[in-house]
Order: structure tokens, then C-alpha cells, then sequence
């Protein structure tokens, strides 16, 4: 199909409504797919080729929202993404094969019960998405930004079949003004990361100052009552973070917000259970979709007609770049979901959403009786909490994602907070990794060194930074690595991958070991804040992390210079920064 002939005011919008119509009647029984972002994309593709013949627009609108069990979709999906009442429609939308249809009904809703994630598939780029709102951001971004007026009843889309009630101020202790929200207040996205955050050759790159700044913008909880909103962030990112936190203080610095998972297997994905059984909707996938949504959906709006198949973008983004942009695509969610839009924004975008929630759900068992003051509260957290612990740390694939073996043995707990941070670099693997696929397979193999020719327990870094805007987990936060010679059990061990003799790494590898991974371990209470930062060689007669790299290494914050080269016991007992001595434990021979 060609570009010219796709007609997307009718078509494509049908075919989100059609999808998200056959995601919630699955046919039970079917033959299904393993959950693979790939087999979504067939998915849409397949409808892609049916829908012109269909001319389903309307009709598929009505198969979604008529629907049985929508609930979580009306009032506010309804009245947020312009459904049409068409009772009178005949529901025929174009029929996927039965083994696509199976799959739909697997991923119709995401939900999390007894530790396990549903709703979800496996990316290309070794991340877990979820799918609904995913979808819910592209079909808001194909209506452009649209601005929802909350004062005014008049913004009800025509024949929405709801009935929006006065959204006038309800607190005395508020404003009734507020600064309207733009398009102009969702920041363009495209590109958000440089070619420079994925060039691996670079010998001599600007260092900035680190990613988008995520905790200086602190919301105010006396900010002016929101006026408008945009559905785009409702849908996708607000919805959810408000309903989050509305059971109470209390959740809020234990939200179990970003949990991680497992697959039962890789190659075909058929379960997902989540690492901590008692963790919120807000799952790592959940926000992983969510954030796809909005930045899809972004760029959807913003791009001039006729606009590419979906599938194609969802190709484009998963895979090498949308538009051969490398650095608009899913590997960099975060780092442009940070530049998305801002704290503040954000803020007014989640206690918008629970007025919208509040006034078309007044019987909502978490909503009634709560002020504005309290609402705008519940927004201040959920995004201090989203800004802080989930856009602004980096995306840690867990062992179980790149295919680790067992550990060997019985592993040593660490005694936190450590304060000391060690940089390496692999040597061999020699080559950067730049995808999931090369960054694994360079894990496994460093694992197999370390335990069947070195004889250690595990490998031994804590994490492995890829040059694929992911860093995998080794050791973790919590077990002793084998890492540094002597020094295993007072500091964490973070290796890139590469020989960075004559080379620097990638920049976004660069942002995750100066900026990401220290500072949220600083939050988290497992790094010191006062933590000294070190290389290699500075405690070990070593060449790592190689020349190029350590010089760079100097210039950051927290380097310890007085910590000289190949002199680290001499020295390092001199720095103020080292705890008091403690007798060696046996990993830190290794």
C-alpha cells in the first residue's frame, strides 16, 4: 500500500477503534500468538490492508465503546477520545485471523493479579509494554492536541452520550484560574536524543549537564486550579498516576511504582510475572506503554497528512528510529519522556484528571469526598514520585531478561549505603553493543568467563552499561560483586561495555553511569551521597577503564583525586570518605 493512497482521517482512526473493539470481545478459544510488540504489529497491519474496502470509522468507534465489560473505559475514555453514540450502527469490523484475535484477547486490558502482569508484550528493545495505553496514545494523538476546557460543558464532544457537569471550582480555598493548557505546553519530542547519544565513535563529545532536570522542578501543591487538559496525557499518563496515589500518604514512598517482571521464556513470551508480588498497576511496562503512547501520540499530532501507517511507525519506533531518527525510539522512553513535558505541567495534567474523574465518576469509590486541596496533593506526589523514580533513573534490564545462569554458591549481602562508585570498562567484549539482541548475548558471555575460567559465583560487575540505552543488571544493589580487587564490599562495580582506550562511549551510556544510577541510589538509601567516585585503575594495577574514558572520568562530580593511580590503599586510607576499615571479606580477593 502505498503512502499517497492511505487516506488517515478516516482509516487510521478506524482502525485504533476496530483494534481496541476485537481487544475487548476476544473470541475465547483461539489459537494465539507468543506476546511479542512484533505480533501487535502484524496485527495492525493486517487491519491496515482491510480497512480501506471497510470504510469502518464510525462503526468501529461504536464496536468499542458498546462493548461488553468497557467499564474502565467509559465515562472518561469515552468522553476524552470523542466516541460517537451510533446505537444504530451494524458492527462489522474487517476479521483478523484467528491466531491475531487470540492475541488481541490476551492483551485486551492490562491489569496486575497475584504477581502476575496481563495486557503486556515483549519489544524488540528487551523492554515489556503494555499495550491499551499504548493504543489509547495513538488514537488521542491522531485527534491532534486536544485541549478539554474543564469550566465549560460545552467542551463535550457532539453525540458523546455524556453529559459533562459544571467544572467550576468546588474548593473555596483555590483559585478558579489557572494558566489554560496549550499544545504548546507538551513540548515537541522529535528528536529529543541527538545522533550523539548513540554515536560510539565519538573521541571527544560534548559532556552535558546530565538529563533533563527531574528533581529541581518540585510541583507546587498551591498551584492554581487546572482549567483545561490534554487528552493525550490523560489517556496515556495522568489518568494513572492519579488513581495511584489517591489511597493516601501513606503509599506514597512505597508506591511499588516501576516494578519489573519476568518472562517465562524470550523467544515465545506466553507469562509475565512481576519480581514484586505486591506491586501497583504502575509497572515498569505499564509506564513503558504509557510513555510510548504520549510520545507517539505527540508526534502523531504534529505530523502533517498523509501520516504513515501505523504499523509502520510502530516498526520505525521499535526498531531503528521513527523517520531515521535513532534517537526517537523505544530504547530512550525515558530520556524523552522527560523532555515531554514538565513537572509543573505535569502536575496540573494528573489533578486534571481527577477533576474529570470526580465529576464523571462522582460514585468513584476513591474520589468522593475529596478536595481540591487534597486532589492537587495526590497530583504533587504522583508526579514528584513518576519524575524522580521513574523518568529520571535509567531503565535496568533484570537478569532474567538477558538469560542469566544461576549464581554458584551462596551470595554476600552488601551493607548499605556503600560509598564508593567504581568505574570499569569490559576490554573485551571490545565492541560497543547497540541492541538488545548483541548486549545479552555480551552478558551471558561475560558471565560464563567470569564463572567457568575465573571460578567466581557470578559475573562480577553490579550493572553493565550498554551503548543500547539500557543497563543490565549483574550483581544488583544488594550482593557482593567481584568487581574491584580488595575493595568488592564498599563500593558498586558498573562496567561498559567496550575498550574505551581511544574511544568514549555513547553519551546516553555516559548519562547512566555520571547521572542516572548514582542519583537513584542516593534516593533509594543504597549510595551515600557523599560517595566518592573512582576508576579501575585508581585501586588496582589496571589500564581499565582505559585512557580515553578516565580522563573523562576526572571531570565529573564526585571524582576522588586524591585517590592516586596503582597508590589506592595508601591514598584511599587517607580520604575522608572511606569508612571506618573493616576486615576483608572473601569476594573482595576476588
Amino acid at each position: 500500500m502505498s503512502f499517497g493512497n492511505w487516506k488517515p482521517t478516516v482509516v487510521v482512526q478506524g482502525i485504533l477503534w476496530i483494534l481496541y473493539g476485537l481487544l475487548l470481545q476476544p473470541e475465547p478459544g483461539t489459537a494465539t500468538l507468543p506476546l511479542l510488540m512484533d505480533s501487535v504489529i502484524q496485527a495492525l497491519a493486517e487491519l491496515e490492508q482491510k480497512a480501506p474496502a471497510t470504510e469502518a470509522g464510525h462503526s468501529a468507534a461504536a464496536w468499542l465503546l458498546t462493548a461488553q465489560g468497557s467499564g474502565t473505559h467509559s465515562p472518561l475514555y469515552h468522553f476524552l477520545l470523542e466516541g460517537k453514540s451510533l446505537n444504530t450502527t451494524e458492527l462489522d469490523p474487517p476479521s483478523l485471523s484467528p491466531e491475531l484475535r487470540g492475541l488481541m484477547g490476551e492483551v485486551a486490558r492490562h491489569s496486575v493479579q497475584d504477581g502476575k502482569e496481563y495486557g503486556v508484550v515483549l519489544a524488540p528493545d528487551g523492554s515489556t509494554v503494555a499495550v491499551e495505553p499504548l493504543l489509547a496514545g495513538l488514537w488521542a494523538g491522531l485527534q491532534g492536541h486536544r485541549i478539554v476546557n474543564l469550566s465549560e460543558s460545552t467542551a463535550t464532544p457532539p453525540d458523546a452520550g455524556v453529559t459533562f457537569p459544571d467544572l467550576g471550582p468546588t474548593s473555596p480555598g483555590l483559585s478558579d484560574a489557572s494558566p489554560d493548557v496549550t499544545s504548546g505546553d507538551v513540548r515537541a519530542v522529535s528528536p529529543n536524543v541527538s545522533t550523539k547519544d548513540t554515536d560510539v565513535g565519538a573521541t571527544s563529545p560534548e559532556v552535558r549537564p546530565g538529563s533533563p532536570d527531574v528533581q529541581a522542578s518540585s510541583p507546587d501543591t498551591k498551584a492554581k486550579l487546572p482549567t483545561a487538559v490534554d487528552s493525550l496525557l490523560v489517556v496515556t499518563l495522568a489518568r494513572g498516576l492519579g488513581l495511584n496515589f489517591l489511597q493516601g500518604p501513606q503509599t506514597w514512598n512505597h508506591s511499588g511504582l516501576g516494578t519489573e517482571g519476568c518472562w517465562d521464556q524470550l523467544s515465545v513470551p506466553r507469562t509475565f510475572m512481576l519480581l514484586d508480588p505486591e506491586a501497583s498497576p504502575l509497572t515498569t511496562a505499564f509506564l513503558n506503554g504509557a510513555l510510548d503512547g504520549a510520545l507517539l501520540g505527540d508526534y502523531l499530532s504534529r505530523t502533517p497528512e498523509p501520516r504513515p501507517p501505523l504499523s509502520h511507525l510502530l516498526s520505525q519506533y521499535y526498531g531503528a528510529g521513527v523517520a531515521g531518527d535513532p534517537g526517537f525510539r523505544s530504547n530512550f522512553r525515558r530520556h524523552n519522556g522527560a523532555a515531554l513535558t514538565s513537572a509543573p505541567s505535569l502536575t496540573q495534567q494528573v489533578w486534571g484528571a481527577l477533576i474529570l474523574l470526580q465529576r464523571l465518576e462522582p460514585a468513584h469509590p476513591h474520589l468522593q469526598g475529596m478536595s481540591q486541596e487534597e486532589l492537587a496533593q495526590v497530583a504533587t506526589h504522583a508526579t514528584k514520585e513518576f519524575t524522580e523514580a521513574f523518568l529520571g533513573c535509567p531503565a535496568i534490564h533484570p537478569r532474567c531478561r538477558w538469560g542469566a545462569a544461576p549464581y554458584q554458591g551462596r551470595p554476600t549481602l552488601l551493607k548499605l549505603p556503600l560509598g564508593f562508585f567504581y568505574v570499569h570498562h569490559t576490554y573485551l567484549p571490545a565492541p560497543p553493543c547497540t541492541s538488545f539482541e548483541t548486549c545479552a548475548a555480551d552478558m551471558r558471555s561475560m558471565q560464563r568467563f567470569h564463572q567457568q575460567t575465573r571460578g567466581w559465583s557470578d559475573i562480577g560487575y553490579s550493572f553493565v552499561v550498554g551503548s543500547d540505552g539500557y543497563v543490565y543488571e549483574g550483581r544488583g544493589w544488594h550482593w557482593v560483586g567481584a568487581h574491584t580487587l580488595g575493595h568488592n564490599s564498599r563500593g558498586f562495580g558498573v562496567a561498559l561495555i567496550g575498550n574505551y582506550t581511544a574511544v568514549l562511549p555513547s553519551e546516553a551510556a555516559l548519562r547512566a553511569v555520571r547521572d542516572e544510577l548514582p542519583r537513584c541510589a542516593i534516593r533509594a538509601g543504597l549510595l551515600r551521597p557523599d560517595y566518592a567516585l573512582l576508576g579501575h585503575r585508581q585501586l588496582v594495577p589496571t589500564e581499565c577503564p582505559g585512557d580515553l574514558l578516565f580522563n573523562l572520568l576526572r571531570t565529573w562530580p564526585h571524582f576522588d583525586k586524591n585517590v592516586k593511580p596503582r597508590t589506592a590503599r595508601r591514598a584511599s586510607s587517607r580520604s575522608k570518605r572511606r569508612p571506618p576499615p573493616t576486615i576483608l571479606l572473601s569476594t573482595d580477593l576476588q
